[in-house]
């Protein structure tokens, strides 16, 4: 067993732990299980609590440009009221809920480049350190999987997966930002938009959908963005055309009269001027929370075997190595 982090703020010869999740990749709404490891120090300590913390990396824009930061998004105390002798090792499994919302990192194997983290916190006597960072894996949901696959097979492309700080206006979001999955068009849309961005917003009860596309301007008119949202229950993921049916929500997308119109039942809500200005005329460009793909343009996300193994940028291993509070 390796201890990966002694607890400097607790000093010098206090205890040592080591987090191990379970095997295998978690989902949204499901259970997330391991054991955390301590070591006994040099004296006999009383652990006060032991607490996991769930971190993301995720980006914010602002006046200023854009920054990224660890957020946060859950908190859970697993054990403590024991004590740990000189040299003692002791392991506390837990098992914990994760948020619905929680984003998906992966897709079939294939990371995406969300990076998503579990972080472990002692409390000795009063004073409270954190322990290891370990990367946390989460899978779609038959809902969400269903979606992505189903874009793949009208021929949309993987462009980057990334965490956005703030909400989306009208929706049941519950977390402090949200998951932004940015594919590239299929040839019969290419005409009409730039992207589609796509966001899952899962809960017990369904999977609220969001989809956005930048539209591409005209000659007399410049380019704007148009916003459609509907709910699938879990239940529905196998009773649904899901390729006919996105493909009439893409088309609607492309139809509407205009992003602010009178006939347009989602204007002034989702995105629009509701999180730090995200449309002011440009997207955030690749990130830690991006995927970079070879042959964006020609990736078919959801399709099995079409979606090539994504090289994520460097600071994603800095995340792990290099915690910042």
């Amino acid at each position: 067993m390796v201890f990966k982090r002694l607890l400097g703020a607790i000093g010098v010869g206090g205890p040592a732990v080591d987090t191990v999740l379970d095997t295998g990749v978690a989902l949204p709404g499901g259970p997330l299980s391991g054991q955390v490891h301590l070591r006994g120090g040099d004296a006999t300590v009383e652990i006060d609590h032991i607490g996991l913390e769930l971190v993301a990396r995720v980006e914010a824009e602002h006046e200023q440009g854009e920054s990224e930061g660890t957020v946060a998004f859950a908190r859970f105390t697993v054990g403590g009221g024991f004590s740990l002798g000189e040299g003692e090792q002791l392991s506390v499994p837990f098992g914990v809920t994760l948020p619905w919302e929680t984003p998906i990192t992966e897709l079939y194997g294939q990371q995406l480049g969300v990076v998503l983290g579990v972080r472990t916190e002692l409390a000795v006597a009063g004073a409270r350190d954190k322990g290891d960072l370990d990367p946390l894996a989460v899978r779609p949901l038959p809902v969400q999987e269903a979606v992505l696959e189903a874009f793949g097979r009208l021929g949309f492309g993987f462009h980057s997966a990334d965490l956005e700080y703030g909400h989306i206006g009208g929706t049941g979001q519950r977390l402090p930002f949200y998951q932004e999955i940015e594919l590239t068009p299929a040839p019969q849309y290419a005409h009409a938009v730039d992207e589609i961005e796509l966001t899952f917003l899962a809960a017990p009860e369904g999977v609220e959908i969001v989809l956005e596309a930048d539209k591409r301007g005209g000659l007399f008119s410049s380019g704007h963005d148009a916003l459609v949202r509907f709910t699938v229950g879990h239940q529905d993921v196998h009773t649904r055309d899901w390729v006919a049916d996105l493909d009439g929500r893409v088309r609607q997308l492309v139809e509407h009269r205009s992003a602010h119109g009178a006939h347009d039942p989602y204007a002034g809500h989702g995105h629009h001027g509701d999180h730090h200005g995200h449309h002011d005329g440009h997207h955030s460009g690749p990130g830690i929370g991006t995927a970079v793909a070879a042959g964006a343009a020609g990736l078919a996300v959801g399709v099995v075997g079409g979606l090539v193994a994504a090289e994520v940028v460097d600071e994603i291993g800095d995340f792990f190595e290099g915690d910042e509070d």
